[in-house]
């Protein structure tokens, strides 16, 4: 199976460890990582998610960032449109978009605690979608 990776480098200090874990995991399953980028944020993703679905090689796309709660409720702006758009584009290419992204709501502490674990869940989701869609 192949996927690929979209990270925010917003938060960078937790979103590298999200990606890290994430390469790490995909290896120890036999996964393969054909393609791995980074964007500016989480707001950011969705033309890079869409270009990876375009590609014949991908079976999935992990989507890997770290929105964490401010002042105002800019974070909730950017969490639920991006939920809403990758689900979208999931959709669109029949293809699974794992969404690995920590918050709206989320404190740093929070994020750093489950930076690994939404990492791997990610992943995890990715692989069984694909192997339903090929169980169909």
């Amino acid at each position: 199976m192949n996927v690929g990776m979209v990270t925010g480098e917003f938060n960078s200090e937790i979103t590298s460890v999200m990606e890290a874990h994430a390469i790490k995991k995909a290896g120890k399953l036999g996964i393969n990582v054909v393609k791995a980028v980074k964007v500016p944020g989480s707001f950011d993703m969705p033309i890079m998610v869409k270009k990876l679905l375009e590609r014949n090689d991908i079976d999935a796309v992990i989507a890997l960032g770290a929105i964490i709660k401010g002042g105002t409720k800019h974070d909730e702006v950017i969490g639920f449109a991006i939920a809403a758009k990758l689900a979208d584009l999931s959709t669109e290419f029949n293809k699974p978009v794992a969404l690995g992204i920590i918050g709206p709501g989320a404190t740093w502490e929070q994020a750093e605690e489950r930076a690994e674990e939404y990492a791997e869940r990610a992943l995890i989701a990715a692989i069984k979608l694909v192997e339903e869609i090929e169980n169909l």
